[in-house]
């Protein structure tokens, strides 16, 4: 029975890292394999609750765009000049360099975190639980400063 049980967290604990990955990869994407990918910075002239959008000046001058969009951070506000790659097809920007790629992989960083309590209480394995909750407090932490 014992089996089950941890075999059971094992799973659950898993599920919860694979879909911390699954939910960063969407952004950490963009970041992570820039070359080739169109590249500028981005002038916050207005923000809503999720989104900031403002003047885009390429890298490349023979871009079409000439205003982005970018999902809305603390970092965000009116007045900033962000570091962004171009999503392909589309008007929205990810923040580009250590900041853009620490705030990308935020969600996996609380997967870690959330899936501490379940190593150390379902598995009985304290130090390696402290290692993820470590682990995912350290990406919060570097995201923030690097913001």
């Amino acid at each position: 029975m014992t089996h089950v049980r941890n075999a059971a967290m094992v799973l659950v604990a898993v599920l919860l890292v694979v879909a911390g990955v699954w939910a960063s990869w969407g952004a950490a994407q963009h970041v992570l394999l820039a070359k080739g990918r169109e590249h500028g910075t981005l002038t916050v002239t207005g923000c809503t609750d999720e989104r900031c959008s403002g003047t885009y000046a390429p890298e490349d001058p023979g871009s079409p765009r000439r205003t982005l969009t970018i999902g809305r951070s603390v970092a965000a506000g009116p007045g900033s000049v962000i570091p962004v790659v171009v999503k392909p097809g589309t008007d929205e920007g990810v923040r580009a360099g250590w900041g853009g790629g620490l705030h990308a992989w935020l969600p996996l960083g609380g997967a870690l975190v959330l899936a501490a309590p379940l190593v150390a209480g379902g598995l009985r394995l304290r130090r390696t639980a402290w290692s993820l909750a470590g682990a995912g407090a350290a990406l919060w932490v570097a995201a923030f400063l690097a913001l």
